[in-house]
């Protein structure tokens, strides 16, 4: 019974530190091997006031680990998308960085950009990243996140979702359970 009663006490202890560690509304945890990592909603590493999402190693991997969301193309079918964030990381030992997917009918890649030719790696403050895609006429879904391939920790805040026009360069490259839109882009909820 003794047993039970420490183990029950150290549940209560804990649970606060459960509640502060809420995955961020809109955004799950995906990827080769996420069972190595977690993520949740930072609100005491913020960049400008602003809350972060945290993406975090907490095994050692074989693989990358995400934190993303997907979403119908909506008003940027046919447009130009810039997709930025302000990214933080700290002890990256493989890479890190944002990605940007538009997808077509039976999931074919219409465009992508997971920034591994520009990997964030090591540690680094706040620096506003960005990748930069088309969206074609045809596309049925884009999914946006930033990723984590092996140890370390990676922040991302005051992510945006913008169409810009064709002067502004592409990032990535073409032809290589959705919402209807972005949604919690500044980790409010």
């Amino acid at each position: 019974m003794r047993k039970l009663r420490l183990t029950i006490g150290a549940m209560l202890l804990l649970a606060p530190c459960w509640a502060a560690a809420a995955s961020p509304e809109g955004w799950f945890l995906a990827g080769s091997d996420r069972n190595s990592y977690r993520m949740e909603r930072d609100t005491t590493v913020t960049h400008e006031g602003k809350g972060s999402g945290l993406l975090a190693s907490v095994a050692t991997s074989k693989g990358f680990g995400t934190m993303m969301q997907s979403f119908e193309p909506g008003e940027y079918l046919g447009k130009r998308a810039r997709m930025s964030a302000f990214v933080k990381a700290k002890d990256v030992k493989r890479w890190a960085g944002l990605w940007l997917r538009v997808d077509g009918k039976t999931s074919e890649v219409l465009s992508f950009d997971n920034m591994q030719d520009r990997p964030i790696k090591g540690t680094s403050d706040w620096k506003r990243q960005e990748i930069v895609l088309d969206v074609p006429g045809e596309a049925t879904g884009i999914s946006m996140g930033v990723l984590l391939d092996g140890p370390g920790k990676v922040w991302i805040s005051d992510v945006q979702l913008n169409i810009v026009d064709a002067s502004v360069p592409l990032t990535g490259a073409r032809n290589t359970g959705k919402h209807a839109k972005p949604s919690n882009l500044n980790f409010d909820h």
